[in-house]
């Protein structure tokens, strides 16, 4: 069985699930860091590995007048501050190449393609 691993979380079918959770963006620095606070104490108590994700823009919107998250480099400075103070893994989605590089910068240790963004060969393979 292949086995990932997340920092200090080994992912595989034949071992107990993770949970990846947070807000879908982030509205500021102190709403993510709660939340991650809070997501990580109950995955304590309940003897879970958490990985810490929220977008830094939600680029696909179902209404332009809807809030699209902090920006690029705010976001990722965010996740970063999460990730060193509270010790746990980070998750973020990317939409262009360029973010790819940054988010090694920034040290974010998953990136996820939307869905919407899964043909674009460009960011598919800066993201590998």
């Amino acid at each position: 069985m292949k086995e990932v691993n997340v920092k200090n979380i080994k992912i595989s079918n034949d071992l107990p699930i993770k949970v990846i959770a947070g807000p879908c963006q982030i509205e500021n620095r102190d709403h993510a860091y709660r939340i991650a606070a809070e997501l990580l104490d109950i995955c304590r108590d309940l003897d879970m590995n958490l990985i810490f994700k929220s977008s830094f823009d939600k680029a696909n919107r179902s209404s332009i007048y809807g809030r699209r998250g902090v920006g690029l480099h705010s976001g990722l400075s965010i996740l970063n501050e999460i990730k060193t103070k509270l010790g746990v893994p980070v998750l973020t989605d990317i939409h262009e190449k360029e973010h790819a590089k940054l988010a090694i910068v920034y040290d974010i240790d998953v990136i996820q393609i939307p869905a919407f963004l899964c043909r674009q060969t460009d960011l598919l393979i800066a993201a590998g």
